[in-house]
């Protein structure tokens, strides 16, 4: 990717991450208006898988959505600011990565054709429905991942969001757990994560 906003958002590691990651999107956005470079990170950190799955969905390739992504951290730091309500934030940068992919669709005529969102859209300049409720809850999946512990966010991310997904065998290799242990312990990680969606209104 080129220049922008990920220049200036070094990645945040060690107790920076883990604290700022927890900080809600009211605090996000308030030490980023104040300057803050690690909070900018913990911010694009947050967010930027649901930035990615959009043009994702649009039917771009991966360079194309890098490109989009980009271009919507740049209007991020333009428009944060500016931004009424904190709470609207993911929200915005759902329609913001949407209209981009419109934009980049038209100087991209070759890609009018075989478009998914295209077809469900109800209004060019709205992302439909339908994909904003997915994406909401995709985002709160998401979210309650980050906030497992590391050791299940590792068992859950491995055993379910990998393809294939991995053996038992090889989750308890890499894990350093007992083979026998790894139904017991994938049981409490899939209860915390389902406690952490049902506090987010997942259902």
């Amino acid at each position: 990717m080129g220049p922008g906003l990920i220049e200036r958002c070094p990645t945040v590691n060690g107790v920076a991450a883990a604290r700022e990651q927890t900080w809600s999107d009211e605090r996000l956005v308030r030490e980023c208006c104040k300057g803050s470079q690690e909070a900018w990170a913990a911010l694009i950190e947050k967010y930027k898988n649901l930035i990615f799955s959009i043009p994702i969905k649009f039917g771009l390739s991966r360079e194309d959505a890098g490109d989009i992504f980009q271009a919507v951290c740049v209007d991020l730091l333009a428009g944060l600011p500016r931004l009424r309500e904190p709470k609207a934030l993911p929200k915005w940068l759902m329609q913001t990565s949407y209209h981009q992919c419109l934009r980049w669709k038209k100087l991209r005529p070759e890609l009018s054709h075989d478009v998914p969102i295209r077809e469900q859209q109800a209004s060019p300049e709205e992302l439909p429905e339908q994909v904003l409720y997915q994406l909401q809850r995709e985002q709160s999946v998401r979210e309650a991942m980050s906030a497992l512990p590391r050791r299940c966010h590792q068992m859950v991310a491995m055993l379910f969001f990998e393809d294939p997904p991995r053996p038992y065998e090889e989750v308890a290799r890499e894990l350093h757990l007992a083979s026998g242990s790894i139904g017991f312990t994938r049981g409490r990680c899939l209860k915390k994560l389902r406690q952490l969606l049902e506090q987010k209104g997942f259902n």
